[in-house]
């Protein structure tokens, strides 16, 4: 009569476990490079959520709304071209950034957003000052911010650097206030050919 075997040999469990780790070894760059592109990613998106509510507003209101970037969320805010923290508001936020959404005074915020909510990697370049104002139409009022690039402070770009492994993002606000998010690696096509991708 054969006794039924129940359990691991020790050996076998040693190998189980090498296996293991020389898989997480390999995946683990790759798993690294993904989580700081879904950085990317969420913050641009994000960011581009932000514009289209402050345009939206600005024509839902008929009057003029702001999209600014601003340095935190507390009471002593500035104005910011490098800071993820943004404010939608009818007037300016600076020096006012903690006062309640949706409260009637100044500066009216109608949504924040702190620049630590999972992005705590990413890095933002805005072109055009820090701030955005919509008018009824929901154009811009005024010169205001044209691009704004958002990468990862823990590795380069593709577009920038030959070595580069994060996916870096873009995005353009037109002077008819449109925001659109762009990826400045895909190259420019020749029309008649389209790729909504490229900036």
């Amino acid at each position: 009569m054969r006794r039924i075997q129940q359990g691991f040999s020790l050996i076998e469990l040693m190998i189980g476990l090498a296996i293991v780790a020389l898989v997480l070894m390999v995946a683990l760059p790759s798993f690294t490079i993904f989580l700081q592109n879904a950085q990317i990613r969420n913050a641009a998106e994000s960011t581009l959520s932000g514009l289209n509510l402050a345009r939206t507003e600005a024509v839902r209101r008929n009057t003029l709304v702001r999209f600014q970037f601003v340095s935190d969320l507390t009471a002593g805010c500035v104005l910011s071209t490098t800071s993820l923290a943004w404010a939608v508001s009818l007037a300016d936020p600076t020096g006012l950034c903690n006062q309640t959404v949706g409260s009637t005074a100044a500066p009216q915020l109608i949504q924040t957003r702190s620049g630590t909510e999972g992005t705590k990697n990413v890095a933002v370049t805005v072109t055009g000052g820090s701030t955005a104002i919509f008018n009824g139409l929901g154009r811009l009022q005024s010169a205001g911010i044209t691009q704004i690039d958002i990468s990862n402070t823990t590795g380069a770009c593709e577009h920038l650097s030959p070595s580069g492994k994060m996916r870096c993002l873009r995005i353009l606000v037109s002077s008819g206030g449109q925001a659109r998010m762009c990826d400045p690696k895909v190259p420019v096509p020749v029309p008649p050919v389209i790729d909504p991708r490229a900036c």
